[in-house]
């Protein structure tokens, strides 16, 4: 057995994605419901618990670093790595007393006894588990996990497993047990949602606009998936809030089909140009830079596209490659210099749409949502429905609060000063 029955105090760091830091909260409530206390520090944990992201050559090296920190600032505690790196690269984990894959991870207080890494594939259906409750103002609430199509570049299938959709019944619960004002709605490939059943992403949100829930937003989409029922439906909405946040990766065709994703360029303009909102609509959208083959003109074509397409922000990140996909053995690697020259054009593009996007919401009157309150500045941080992030001075606690005001009149926008 590798714990004694007296090690209950446990700490735990989640990396990654939304859909991850959820799934680190479960655990976290597994242990405590199961006699466990959550320690303030490695200092003071018995239990060390990474819960692993593998999505790229990086996270995994922070992962390695991590665990061997929590060895060097406690040399009796005892470690867990769960996760997506334990299902694609375990053999990379040397300094772990436990190893868990995904499906182990959230009932983890029955697997502390030995290293659990089950096929993820075998996994038929979505593993439901009801969060009590959440610190964060907007929770993020998985409906989806795993993912069938194989792009190019994407190890993630083989940590999560196929698409498996969470019931409607099930969200709407969730929903109603955490009873926020705004939710945001997330998974591995949010698009594949309920296809197992024959229904789509649409009849779950039907479902979710008939509850209370003030606002709600959806995680990261293909265009392709928003076919015209869907857009239609949003764009009549009164509680999803006009944001989209785009799995693009790249705007040029040529690298598009070499990474296999399955739409075009000229999808994406012809989504963006059928965007009619009230208010400014937030587009945020990734970019892969550097992808194997990818010439320095297909580099630009990218680049001049994003400029056109007139996205709000640009979350861009250097190919990482990953063995055991496709991408890792194609011709014409990029070197890691002209890799970071491309990440750094794009990320200056990106702050410069992005200051032009808040520019052009100054004036209007705006829905704010107060997440948090500094005592140290006297600032409340709210964000508009359009994904503004905004501090506005005052003596008052407005966390939880939703009040009307003009982005204008903010102390500091995004951390810039407008």
């Amino acid at each position: 057995m590798y714990f004694k029955e007296d090690m209950k105090k446990f700490y735990l760091k989640s990396l990654g994605c939304k859909t991850n830091q959820i799934e680190g909260q479960l655990i976290s409530q597994n242990l405590i419901e199961n006699g466990f206390e959550k320690a303030g520090s490695i200092s003071d944990a018995d239990i060390y618990i990474l819960n692993s992201c593998a999505v790229t050559s990086h996270a995994e090296s922070q992962a390695i670093y991590l665990l061997g920190q929590a060895k060097r600032k406690n040399q009796n505690i005892k470690t867990v790595v769960c996760g997506c790196m334990c299902q694609t690269s375990k053999d990379k984990i040397k300094n772990a007393d436990i190893l868990l894959g995904n499906k182990e991870k959230l009932n983890i207080s029955d697997f502390l006894e030995k290293d659990e890494v089950s096929d993820i594939f075998a996994q038929d259906d979505f593993e439901f588990h009801l969060l009590s409750e959440t610190q964060s103002t907007r929770p993020s609430i998985k409906i989806q996990d795993g993912c069938d199509n194989r792009c190019a570049y994407c190890i993630i299938p083989y940590a999560r497993g196929k698409s498996r959709s969470n019931k409607i019944e099930n969200v709407i619960k969730q929903i109603e047990c955490l009873g926020k004002k705004e939710i945001v709605l997330t998974g591995i490939h949010l698009g594949q949602w309920g296809q197992e059943w024959g229904l789509k992403l649409i009849d779950l949100l039907r479902e979710i606009e008939k509850t209370d829930i003030l606002r709600y937003r959806l995680g990261s989409l293909y265009v392709n998936e928003i076919d015209d029922e869907l857009l239609n439906f949003l764009l009549k909405s009164k509680k999803f809030c006009p944001h989209f946040h785009l799995s693009l990766q790249s705007m040029c065709n040529k690298t598009l089909k070499n990474m296999n994703r399955k739409y075009k360029v000229e999808d994406v303009f012809n989504f963006i140009q059928k965007l009619k909102f009230k208010i400014p609509v937030y587009i945020g959208c990734d970019i892969i830079a550097g992808f194997p083959n990818e010439s320095e003109e297909d580099f630009i074509e990218t680049y001049n596209n994003l400029q056109k397409l007139n996205v709000s922000r640009i979350h861009v990140f250097p190919y990482s490659k990953r063995e055991g996909t496709p991408a890792a053995s194609m011709e014409g690697q990029i070197p890691e210099n002209i890799k970071t020259d491309r990440v750094k054009s794009i990320m200056k593009l990106s702050g410069k749409l992005f200051d032009e996007f808040v520019k052009e919401n100054l004036d209007i009157e705006h829905e704010f949502l107060f997440e948090k309150k500094s005592k140290k500045y006297n600032l409340n941080c709210g964000i508009t429905r359009n994904y503004i992030k905004a501090y506005f001075t005052g003596e008052a606690d407005l966390r939880n609060c939703v009040k009307n005001m003009k982005l204008k009149d903010a102390y500091k926008i995004d951390n810039k000063v407008f």
